[in-house]
């Protein structure tokens, strides 16, 4: 390669990486001990389900998954699915978020025979205001929140590639709330 090639390749990777920075620090990290932000999304039935209506009642357990029907959110779905009595008599209420829409959310969920609610996160709204951040800047991020009776995250559980993880640590959490 000749100089010229060599500098233009240089700045472009440059302003990549400026840009792979804002964008990444623009986006807000969440804590335990936050506020968790307040939502209201489409379920797989049409309905509109908001995170504060559950506030003074119950714990919410949250988790954003990459996409419907893939392998590793069909075994999380799955297997919060088979915990899922556990996760009522703990006195919470699971609900799932992905960016897919609510006829897709509504055949996995038949598919699956998942009791919860699917939530439909077009545009990834919510998502950012979680703070999630994509895996290999492609797949979007796979992260469970527990949040009190009193809108205050408790846990937060960040693994893509470790998806039935996600329960026992959640359910471990609710134990002691």
């Amino acid at each position: 390669m000749n100089k010229k090639r060599w500098i233009i390749l240089i700045i472009a990777l440059t302003v990549g990486l400026i840009i792979i920075y804002i964008i990444m620090s623009s986006t807000k990290t969440l804590k335990i001990g936050d506020k968790a932000p307040d939502f209201s999304l489409l379920n797989q039935h049409g309905q509109q389900v908001t995170l504060s209506e559950y506030r003074h009642d119950k714990n919410v357990v949250v988790f954003f998954y990459p996409k419907d029907e893939t392998p590793g959110c069909t075994a999380e779905a799955c297997k919060f699915r088979d915990e899922y009595e556990a996760f009522t008599d703990l006195g919470a209420e699971v609900i799932g978020i992905s960016g897919d829409g609510t006829e897709s959310h509504k055949k996995f969920a038949e598919n699956h025979r998942l009791p919860y609610n699917l939530l439909s996160d077009n545009g990834g709204k919510v998502r950012k205001a979680y703070g999630i951040q994509n895996t290999f800047f492609l797949i979007p991020g796979r992260v469970t929140f527990v949040i009190d009776k009193e809108g205050i995250i408790r846990h937060i559980f960040n693994s893509q590639f470790n998806a039935e993880m996600h329960i026992p640590e959640a359910l471990e959490v609710l134990k002691t709330l």
